[in-house]
């Protein structure tokens, strides 16, 4: 696992990722620390990381596109594979990798407290706190952009995807309050996941059979429930939505609510992705 992060860390700097990821989180961090902090000589650092959340959906993309796409397009993905690396310990390389990127600028955003401290009081307590929930949350977001690296050799259609699904949990709240309008489109978009899922079952087994027993089962079951009991389908869509909003517990990290749920979810957002990352792997090695 040391020689595959090393590996990855020195690629993403012989490159221009790398560079360039840094170059952009240090330009916008210096930014909003200048306008928000030294200018209107206001304490509060973690408004400075929380207008960064919306900097992290076209950075973190760039940092995850590469990480196995790039081994697939260049056919070094069987070699990887087949060496004495385990399948976890090459996942956990390469995303150790990424959060090394991505964390690299935070050594500035330390600092940049501790020089407010010395011109005024401040909270470092919380402004350390939005410093690990920003380390976390963006430690979840490059798993998500991992485990969709790891389906395709494509690295723009990975870009894509990841900041298609970390646009999606960032505006999940408005989602949500839409969902909040009646049963039916909770109902909808449940038959919709069940259409999907059966066709990935469909795809999995290499039976039709399979995916239409799937939906017709699933769409019964749905449709029984929504006549029975509409109000659970909306109160277990807006669960699976609230699950989705990646970006809620660190809004109230910032807000000063900081507890160890956030770090729960989050830390349980990288296990999962990771997990599901390392299933992709183990399909490809054994085809």
């Amino acid at each position: 696992m040391k020689a595959i992060f090393k590996r990855e860390v020195k690629s993403y700097f012989t490159g221009m990722i790398g560079w360039v990821v840094a170059a952009v989180s240090l330009f916008f961090l210096g930014l909003y620390y200048t306008n928000r902090n030294l200018l209107y000589a206001s304490s509060d650092f973690a408004s400075v990381l929380y207008t960064m959340t919306m900097i992290l959906l076209f950075l973190l993309p760039a940092i995850s596109m590469r990480s196995f796409a790039e081994e697939r397009k260049n056919r070094t993905d069987q070699l990887l594979l087949t060496s004495p690396v385990s399948i976890p310990a090459i996942v956990a390389g390469k995303f150790l990798a990424e959060v090394a990127v991505f964390a690299l600028p935070l050594a500035a955003a330390v600092l940049m407290p501790l020089i407010l401290k010395a011109f005024g009081t401040v909270s470092l307590v919380a402004a350390y706190s939005a410093v690990l929930g920003y380390l976390l949350l963006g430690s979840a977001c490059l798993a998500v952009g991992t485990w969709i690296s790891a389906l395709t050799e494509n690295q723009i259609l990975a870009y894509l995807a990841t900041f298609g699904a970390l646009l999606v949990a960032y505006i999940m709240d408005g989602i949500q309050t839409m969902f909040t309008t009646g049963n039916l489109l909770a109902f909808i978009a449940f038959v919709v996941v069940v259409l999907i899922a059966s066709i990935l079952v469909g795809v999995i087994c290499k039976r039709l059979t399979a995916g239409v027993t799937v939906f017709c089962v699933g769409a019964v079951v749905l449709f029984i429930l929504f006549q029975l009991r509409p109000a659970w389908l909306l109160t277990a869509f807006n669960a699976v939505l609230s699950a989705l909003a990646l970006f809620d517990p660190f809004q109230d990290i910032v807000g000063g609510m900081f507890s160890i749920p956030a770090i729960v979810y989050y830390l349980s957002v990288i296990g999962l992705f990771l997990f599901l990352t390392g299933q992709a792997l183990e399909r490809r090695r054994w085809n």
